[in-house]
């Protein structure tokens, strides 16, 4: 993990903007959020079909995440009610928004055309290596939570090995690829936004956003296309490999791991766990279809 700009120490109330290529970027947040001994804050604004999910989509739900719809089914009060209902209880939060809306696949042309052709429409700089932002949950969440936030997280993430041999951009890695190593190496740019800096209403904050994301853009150029090959494959400016400690992610895998074999070992725990599965997955499926 390649690490550049500055990732506080302590911990934070925060929104955390990036970009969205993969499954893996929803780790990328975790690796950031365990070094500031937040791992346990991370939640997400995650698109409304992911609420179905077996046991997850219950979960993320009751774990602060906010569920929305796009373009006009988008729900801006339902949003803010959640919002307000985690900050009445004093929830930390390390708030997750991909405001693309969806990931950039380079082997989906189409949606990056009609992405570009969005942004000329709507005067916007045309972006290369990332989508046309959306603001309306950003908006949303930064309005709603503006007195609770400590600062806003401009994340930019690009894997390496995602170039093929004619040095065009290929798929990101899928989970199962980056967990067996067949990506090297997942370079981070952070850049820690002040409150003050960010415009309050939608219509500036759209273009404060696009701007953003143009930042995002040249990074991405400088990491996939520098002319000069040294360059490429890693951002600008100084960097950190950053390791992590056996003690934050060890009692985890120990006490995970140790339960889930004890299950699994015996007759009765194996029963057990294929009906959490079932029954979690039904009950939980109609726990979100009522209360989002």
């Amino acid at each position: 993990v390649i690490i550049y700009g500055d990732l506080p120490k302590n911990k934070e109330n925060v929104i955390y903007l990036s970009n969205h290529q993969c499954t893996v970027d929803w780790i990328i947040a975790d690796m950031l959020a365990i070094r500031q001994n937040a791992l346990g804050h991370v939640r997400y604004v995650l698109k409304d079909g992911l609420k179905w999910l077996p046991l997850y989509g219950w979960y993320f739900s009751q774990h602060g995440g906010v569920y929305v719809k796009r373009s006009a089914k988008f729900n801006e009060k339902e949003m803010r009610e959640k919002l307000r209902a985690q900050m009445k209880a004093e929830t930390p939060m390390y708030l997750v928004i991909f405001p693309e809306g969806t990931r950039y696949n380079p082997e989906i042309p189409k949606v990056i055309a009609d992405s570009q052709s969005f942004a000329e429409k709507e005067g916007l700089a045309i972006l290369k290596h990332v989508l046309t932002p959306r603001v309306k949950a950003t908006h949303v969440a930064i309005d709603a939570m503006k007195d609770y936030l400590d600062a806003v997280y401009d994340v930019t993430v690009a894997y390496e090995g995602t170039v093929d041999h004619k040095g065009q951009r290929k798929l990101a890695p899928s989970m199962t690829e980056f967990l067996c190593k067949e990506c090297p190496r997942v370079h981070i740019f952070i850049d820690r936004i002040e409150l003050k800096d960010i415009p309050e209403e939608q219509m500036y904050m759209r273009r404060w956003l696009h701007e953003r994301f143009e930042i995002k853009d040249k990074l991405l150029i400088e990491f996939y296309d520098a002319k000069d090959s040294k360059r490429r494959n890693k951002f600008p400016g100084k960097s950190v490999h950053s390791k992590l400690s056996l003690k934050k992610t060890l009692p985890s895998l120990l006490f995970l791991g140790g339960l889930t074999a004890s299950m699994l070992l015996t007759e009765s725990g194996r029963k057990l766990y294929v009906k959490t599965w079932i029954y979690g997955t039904l009950i939980g499926c109609l726990w979100v279809s009522i209360k989002p």
